[in-house]
């Protein structure tokens, strides 16, 4: 443990600068210094899987560190507007919207553990099928195949889309008695 720690340490001293400034470069200082801060946790985290010449590796930390900040920023915007968007419409019906809700989630709990990860990964942690693969550990490709049969699953499981109801012509006939 304490070679760990005096690794840790030298590793820390050599690389701190050039991971700050690999960041600053990047995104704003106070952000760069979060950047560098989080990267120094994976590193200790996987201090065995740290190469010998560990500036590159620790560099391509940085970067993904620095990509998950940005996603999270792109998902919070979206949410944000997503809810003033919501927030301004007049004709909300919340009991609707309540139960559609309850219906989608009873539909997804009733998937296969292996389907509910991949919708997850897409719709809930906002990654596309590049990132997604990595987490999971396979190629693009087949992570691709396993979106679209959880989709058309879910699909499945929510059963048909109920029809948009028929317009009325109550307005046309009173036209025509007017006449």
């Amino acid at each position: 443990m304490a070679d760990d720690r005096e690794r840790f340490e030298r590793l820390y001293r050599e690389n701190f600068r050039a991971v700050l400034r690999f960041a600053a470069t990047r995104i704003d200082p106070e952000r760069a210094k979060d950047v560098a801060a989080d990267t120094f946790l994976v590193a200790w985290r996987r201090l065995d899987d740290v190469p010998a010449e560990p500036r590159a590796w620790l560099l391509g930390v940085a970067r993904k560190v620095i990509a998950g900040q940005f996603r999270s920023e792109t998902r919070r915007s979206a949410l944000t507007l997503r809810l003033e968007g919501e927030a301004g419409r007049a004709d909300v019906d919340l009991a609707a919207d309540l139960a559609d809700r309850d219906e989608v989630l009873a539909a997804f709990a009733g998937l296969r553990e292996r389907d509910r990860e991949v919708l997850r990964l897409v719709a809930w942690d906002g990654l596309d099928a590049a990132d997604a693969a990595e987490v999971l550990g396979v190629t693009r490709l087949a992570f691709t195949v396993r979106l679209h049969r959880a989709r058309r699953r879910l699909e499945r499981a929510l059963g048909p889309a109920p029809l948009p109801p028929t317009p009325q012509k109550t307005r046309r006939r009173h036209l025509d008695a007017q006449s």
